[in-house]
Formats: structure tokens, sequence, C-alpha cells
């Protein structure tokens, strides 16, 4: 059974930094794709990045390229979002989320395992 849980998340001013993680307590981590999404009061939940199961291919909205850089450490179970410049339009609720199979998606149908969300506030 996959676990996801995820830490990092806070108030920030604009232009500062946070890195969000996401442990996952499953024995399957290194085999499953992982993507973060986040969903802003009154909006969509949209896609933010995925990465491919080895790492090796990383995928990032338009919105947050230059931005944001996701990562995984698969020693630790653990997928990053590294996230820069952060503006007040990024805050949100940010999901992790893996899939049972497959490469990395920008569809949030096609993950199956999902974090309980952290908050992240970017101030004015």
């Amino acid at each position: 059974q996959v676990q996801l849980v995820e830490s990092g998340g806070g108030l920030v001013q604009t232009g500062g930094s946070l890195r969000l993680s996401c442990a996952d307590s499953g024995r399957t981590f290194s085999s499953s794709a992982m993507g973060w999404f986040r969903q802003a009061p009154g909006k969509e939940r949209e896609f933010v990045a995925a990465i491919s199961r080895s790492g090796g291919t990383t995928y990032l909205a338009d919105s947050v390229k230059g931005r944001f850089t996701i990562s995984r450490d698969n020693g630790k179970n653990t997928v990053y979002l590294q996230m820069n410049s952060l503006k007040p339009e990024d805050t949100a609720v940010y999901y992790c989320a893996a899939r049972a199979y497959g490469s990395g998606s920008q569809v949030g149908s096609e993950y199956k395992y999902w974090g309980q969300g952290t908050q992240v506030t970017v101030s004015s």
C-alpha cells in the first residue's frame, strides 16, 4: 500500500523559496512516476510537475518553468519540489501523487495515489 505524506509548505513572501517533500511509505516508490499538482481556492486542480521513475525525465507546467524543479531520491523514497521566485499566484494546496504504472503524466486522473496536501501561501 502506498502512503504519501507531503511537508515543507508554509507562508513566504513574494520572491522567496520553499522546498516541498513527499515521502512514500510504500515499497514500490522507485517503480512509480510521481507528480505534483496544486489547487487554489475556487479553482480546479492543475498540474505542476512530474518526474519519471528513474528521475531522468521531468515535466513542468509552463507557469512554473524556470522557477520550480522536481527531483527524487529513490533511496529515500522521496520526491521534492523546489520552488523559487514564488509569486502570489502560486498560493495553493500542493499535492503529490504517484502512478501505479506508466511514465510521468500531466493528467491527474492517471495518478492512483495522492497525499493529503500541504498549504503554500505567498504574500505580496
